[in-house]
């Protein structure tokens, strides 16, 4: 029923602890090792993994858009879960994405929550305390181009006919790839939310040191393809765009400044802060609340 992909480049310190994570779920038939060009162990260690439900193929470095592309083409899961190889699976997650999805039978795209561990699989994110929090459901395009809730495709499941619908990830983007697909997969039908923690997200020296020399700029031409896109306008409500163009530069801004704070740089989040108010004074409070709670690994 699932098919788990899994793009892979120089994943060798978590690859199996994350391939293993996928492997223990029930419902999963599949998991896609798709190797981006690694040059440590990776191939190895994928290899050495005896289960007839891995498949390893190889993606000759053409970027992480275009791995998860070539294994979605070659899953023959109903679902498709998008793993990051340095990530891992809580027990019973898919289990529980499928349930919430019998519950949603017109939801093409089910989804839960995540918490943060350390490199050697420890937690340090706080998000548990946000357990009641609530995300959309339903039609939730307009929400989701004013700003990405989603984060990372190892909390959700997409139906496999709706993803190939949409054609897949588009590779021209460095950034923020993921939010414009789920943009396109929102204006074709409904979202589910789970409020669970599916996943632990890991944060390690090789992804925070990616995140820490992001600016926003980084992350505008991804705005910029959301809101050229004739699929998501056509379905967003007539005269939204322009506002929701804003809230999405604000909450990449506030992002970023979110990312400033985990590496101390205090000074630049403050910086980023002062770009949020400068696209709107009413967005600033909220957007120091925000920056404030990641202080607090939250």
């Amino acid at each position: 029923m699932v098919s788990v992909i899994v793009p892979a480049k120089n994943a060798a310190a978590y690859i199996g602890e994350t391939i293993a994570s996928a492997l223990a779920q029930a419902d999963v038939s599949e998991v896609i090792v798709v190797d981006d060009g690694s040059t440590d162990d990776t191939v190895a260690i994928v290899h050495a993994i005896r289960d007839p439900r891995l498949c390893l193929m190889m993606n000759d470095a053409s970027g992480v858009s275009a791995a998860r592309n070539l294994g979605a083409r070659s899953a023959r899961g109903d679902w498709l879960m998008f793993l990051d190889a340095d990530d891992r699976l809580r027990p019973n997650a898919v289990t529980t994405l499928l349930t919430a999805a019998k519950a949603a039978p017109r939801a093409m795209l089910v989804y839960g929550d995540y918490n943060t561990i350390d490199s050697a699989g420890q937690t340090i994110g706080r998000r548990g305390l946000l357990k009641g929090r609530r995300k959309p459901s339903g039609n939730v395009l307009e929400p989701l181009a004013g700003g990405n809730f989603i984060v990372n495709g190892g909390i959700m499941l997409v139906r496999a006919d709706a993803f190939r619908a949409t054609g897949g990830f588009d590779v021209s983007l460095r950034y923020c790839e993921d939010w414009h697909c789920w943009c396109r997969l929102a204006a074709l039908g409904d979202f589910a939310y789970v409020p669970e923690l599916l996943l632990d997200y890991r944060l390690h020296t090789a992804n925070t040191m990616n995140a820490a020399v992001r600016t926003p700029q980084d992350f505008f031409p991804a705005v910029a393809r959301v809101f050229d896109d004739e699929l998501i306008l056509g379905k967003l409500p007539a005269g939204t765009a322009p506002r929701l163009r804003q809230a999405a530069e604000i909450h990449l801004v506030t992002y970023a400044a979110t990312q400033a704070v985990r590496f101390g740089r205090y000074r630049e989040a403050l910086g980023y802060l002062g770009m949020v108010g400068r696209r709107s004074l009413k967005a600033m409070p909220r957007s120091a609340i925000r920056i404030a709670l990641s202080y607090f690994g939250i």
